[in-house]
């Protein structure tokens, strides 16, 4: 028999709750208390959207609030990390902690500033592509409430680099750290992707912090096979030449790659990694697998194809992000992505050799406050493992330094 709609059982399945009287009493105060109203917010009203509409709608509601006078001052100073024991080196910059959004939240640089008054600590923005593209046909992304998770095949719809790279040039202000995500346009063969990349580079060359070359989509057909080392470098080196021909200072460039590698693939990436010079690599996307969903299997089968991203993520992700510190050590900055929920969950992968971390399915489920309610939990961590700084954390719980 179907149980009926209950917006308060919803919001306590979409907190990670399992007593409905704790998630009731937790709305009576504190920020418990506005995450509470934000699960029954997106219960009651988000949910009943379209997963792309409510997308589109909550990121339009971002940044109407921080275009109103005064608001985007007033949030910065309420969300934004303020605990000295967070602050973060990275990429030559000087971060207010190590959260940061995810890209696939705003794929058009629409708002990155908007999404940086919410506590983020850096946010980065594509996927963007060359070449514009529509992506992939509607409806393409699904939400799995009950294991806390996204499927989505967006297939890297976006208006193109230029523009991009034009909105983030015309930042009134450039103190949040903006990132770039790139890919391959799907229209151009995977002979010609170094020269597609290249010409996102230097496009984004000045116009953002860091770069990000994402070879590990599921979404766009053939761009995992662009991982394999013997593609990686030629891909990479390409980029790297584009960006030193046009960005000064040298532009900070990493790779993201997917939870699905083997061991040896993982450990073939980190080597080219070091022997190329880049700066970090981001671990990880989202995964192809539906293990594990304790979602309805019919449900699961009638999203189709696509990445799965948010709590089901975790052991993949870990895995991967241990296997290459134990592989680099301290020799890259690594960004741990996919499955971080909770304080315990961030501190987890600080401890496991991240330095830096992202969410995108997290936030979506936690609300505005999330960022906040993280960076809490790990300057209380940070506090309790009798730290100065949570940079002194950094895999503590595996090996410092990866082989000579």
């Amino acid at each position: 028999m179907a149980r009926s709609w209950s917006p308060l059982r919803d919001a306590a399945t979409i907190g990670g709750a399992t007593d409905l009287s704790l998630a009731a009493a937790r709305a009576a105060g504190g920020d418990d208390g506005w995450r509470v109203m934000y699960r029954l917010l997106f219960s009651v009203v988000l949910a009943r959207l379209p997963a792309e509409t409510a997308h589109r709608v909550g990121f339009g509601l971002i940044r109407w609030a921080a275009a109103v006078p005064g608001m985007s001052w007033l949030l910065s100073a309420w969300l934004t990390p303020a605990d000295p024991v967070l602050r973060v080196q990275a990429f030559g910059r000087d971060l207010p902690g190590p959260l940061g959004l995810a890209a696939g939240f705003d794929k058009d640089a629409l708002g990155p500033d908007a999404l940086g008054m919410l506590g983020f600590a850096f946010v980065e923005v594509g996927t963007v592509t060359a070449q514009p593209q529509p992506g992939n046909p509607k409806p393409r992304m699904f939400r799995l409430p009950r294991d806390r998770a996204l499927i989505n095949r967006m297939g890297f719809n976006n208006h193109g680099t230029a523009a991009a790279a034009e909105r983030l040039r015309s930042r009134r202000t450039r103190s949040l750290t903006v990132g770039a995500n790139i890919g391959k346009t799907k229209a151009v063969p995977e002979s010609d992707a170094s020269d597609d990349y290249a010409a996102s580079a230097r496009l984004l060359a000045g116009a953002a912090d860091y770069l990000v070359i994402n070879v590990s989509s599921p979404n766009t057909p053939g761009l995992r096979s662009l991982q394999a080392v013997t593609h990686l470098r030629p891909l990479v080196t390409a980029v790297r030449d584009a960006l030193e021909t046009t960005s000064t200072p040298r532009m900070p460039l990493l790779v993201k790659i997917a939870p699905d590698l083997a061991d040896d693939d993982i450990d073939a990436i980190a080597d080219l990694a070091l022997e190329l010079g880049l700066d970090g690599i981001i671990a990880t996307n989202t995964t192809i697998t539906r293990d594990h969903l304790t979602t309805d299997p019919d449900t699961v089968a009638a999203a189709g194809a696509g990445g799965l991203s948010g709590a089901p993520l975790k052991d993949h992700s870990l895995h991967v992000l241990r296997q290459l510190r134990a592989r680099v050590g301290d020799r890259l900055v690594l960004v741990a992505a996919g499955g971080i929920e909770t304080p315990d969950d961030a501190w987890e992968r600080i401890q496991a050799g991240a330095t830096l971390l992202q969410a995108y399915t997290g936030f979506v489920y936690g609300g505005p406050l999330w960022p906040r309610h993280i960076h809490y939990g790990l300057a209380r961590r940070t506090q309790e493992a009798g730290l100065p700084s949570i940079q002194q954390a950094v895999g503590i719980s595996g090996p410092a330094t990866g082989p000579s």
